[in-house]
């Protein structure tokens, strides 16, 4: 049986945290799961616009991620409606306003989860940006940490 290939959102921390001592193992072996196909990412226009202004060893480290890889999509009028409705209805301040665009856009097309190293403003507020979704009648989006993906769905990749 072949195995199916996660669509999964990548925020900018993702990409920032590859090389962080802490982090480095879970995202070594996240980044090893894209490059041999179980991973396709989706990258946003918002993604993109973050990495253009990061430091080059992260702009570098994006560059490395296999095109094959990468689905691109583009923020719309719908996705900055719903990432202003997380800040309206108080799930995060209005200078998160990129995070929320993130899960908007994960949210609107349907990835099967978003991962993020910012536990803060958008890991551990995952159940508002879900009852929000669900207010909204949009599906739930898994959001975890890339160490969180990974363990979560190590059986079936």
């Amino acid at each position: 049986m072949e195995k199916k290939v996660k669509r999964v959102y990548v925020d900018t921390t993702v990409v920032y945290g590859a090389p962080a001592k802490e982090y480095s193992e879970d995202s070594r072996q996240f980044w090893n799961a894209v490059r041999n196909g179980e991973i396709r990412i989706i990258a946003s226009d918002v993604l993109v616009n973050e990495i253009e202004r990061a430091p080059q060893r992260v702009r570098e480290l994006y560059r490395k991620i296999p095109e094959l890889q990468i689905e691109r999509i583009e923020s719309t009028d719908e996705s900055d409606a719903l990432a202003k409705r997380y800040i309206a209805e108080g799930v995060v301040g209005e200078t998160h306003f990129e995070d929320c665009q993130h899960i908007a856009l994960a949210t609107i097309h349907n990835a099967n989860a978003l991962v993020s190293w910012n536990f803060g403003d958008i890991v551990y507020r995952r159940a508002g940006y879900n009852d929000i979704n669900e207010k909204l009648g949009y599906h739930n989006i898994i959001i975890q940490s890339p160490k969180q993906f990974m363990e979560a769905n190590n059986e079936s990749m």
